[in-house]
């Protein structure tokens, strides 16, 4: 038996409780777009798209920059990559 088996065997429910509700990330990044209240966390995959990308679906007042990157959720991004389906840059 190992130093980590014998650690689990003798831990407490109640320590192994606490640390599975602390390991849950919190949703700390709102979405970019004006209008949309969901959350751009990568665990909940989110994205960062550069500015030129996003200017192709909306307009500049539409969405929120920082550092010339917007960052997206994914119902947002799936919309964008609907929209520029068509316009590959390497055709």
């Amino acid at each position: 038996m190992g130093f980590k088996a014998r650690a689990r065997k003798f831990k407490s429910k109640d320590e192994e409780k606490g640390t599975e509700e602390s390991s849950k990330p919190e949703n700390e990044v709102p979405c970019g777009i004006k209008g949309c209240e969901n959350f751009a966390d990568k665990h909940l995959g989110g994205r960062s798209l550069g500015r030129n990308k996003v200017l192709e679906v909306w307009n500049k007042s539409e969405f929120e920059e920082i550092k010339g990157r917007v960052r997206m959720c994914k119902k947002c991004y799936r919309i964008l990559k609907k929209e520029t389906k068509d316009s590959k840059e390497w055709v």
